[in-house]
């Protein structure tokens, strides 16, 4: 995963243009239409024509590869904007993080895990079961853990007024895939754990960070016998030798975490893997 990572971070390093500015933005508006266009489609055919089918796509219908992640999931027009607006909150989020480039990959790298996989389900079993089942859906939810991975602390409103932090969200999430895996028949049953391959690529890092072993939690307490040595002193170094200048995490709570120094900015900055490529550089 780490290689994977760097990979990435090297690509969009090296290709700062890359990528399609607030994706998620039209991503959103083309579900809009797509949802606008099908209620008053009494037939379903308009629909029809973005599903992922691999026996259309083999006859030279090649748009189905990307369009089946424009079709709005539900027919209630405020639970379809409900959850277009979430995934526009979402992915906007994630883009202001790791920058168009990254952000992109990742949404790229999404869909074509599940076209993969759509894919080799049809050529084994030949059966358009898969059709109905390759969406956009455990796409978005698997982007939902890696935005929950990004700021586990942050606050929504479940229901519109009950507020709750999106890491609970996102072990209900989790739990939601488990559930599957276990309802559904093989193969549909995989679809939920090939969206989070992708989710382990991106942010596996994250993850180690978060259950690394304790002493290293419990490094910075260790050093000294004296009580007194959990009190900050004014004068007294750093419990850690590195600290990202936009998130903060330093390599005493993230050791697996790599940390650089940017030549670009002025003065001594230090940043995680995930920012040294996507931050405003320092000018004074």
């Amino acid at each position: 995963m780490k290689f994977f990572t760097r990979a990435v971070d090297r690509f969009c390093y090296k290709h700062p243009r890359f990528g399609v500015q607030n994706l998620m933005l039209y991503i959103v508006i083309a579900n809009a239409v797509v949802y606008l266009f099908s209620s008053m489609d009494s037939t379903g055919s308009f629909i029809g024509y973005l599903r992922f089918v691999p026996s259309r796509i083999f006859a030279g219908e090649i748009w189905r590869v990307v369009t089946f992640v424009l079709i709005p999931e539900g027919s209630n027009i405020l639970y379809v904007a409900l959850f277009l607006y979430f995934y526009y909150f979402i992915g906007s989020n994630l883009e202001n993080t790791w920058g168009t480039a990254k952000f992109t990959v990742y949404y790229l790298s999404g869909m074509l895990i599940t076209v993969v996989y759509g894919f080799i389900v049809w050529l084994i079993t030949r059966s358009a079961l898969i059709s109905g089942y390759v969406t956009a859906h455990y796409l978005n939810l698997s982007m939902f853990l890696a935005f929950a991975t990004l700021y586990p602390d942050t606050q929504v409103l479940l229901f519109f007024f009950i507020p709750i932090k999106v890491k609970w969200l996102a072990l209900l999430d989790a739990f939601y895939f488990l559930l599957v895996l276990f309802i559904y028949p093989f193969p549909l049953n995989l679809l939920p754990i090939i969206a989070a391959l992708n989710y382990f690529l991106f942010c596996g890092g994250y993850l180690s960070g978060v259950f690394s072993p304790l002493k290293y939690r419990l490094r910075k307490y260790t050093k000294s016998p004296n009580p007194r040595a959990f009190k900050s002193k004014k004068g007294a170094p750093p419990p850690y030798s590195h600290k990202c200048s936009v998130c903060g995490r330093t390599d005493t709570d993230y050791p697996n975490l790599e940390f650089r120094y940017c030549s670009r900015c002025v003065g001594y900055h230090c940043f995680c893997e995930d920012h040294i490529n996507n931050h405003i550089h320092f000018k004074e």
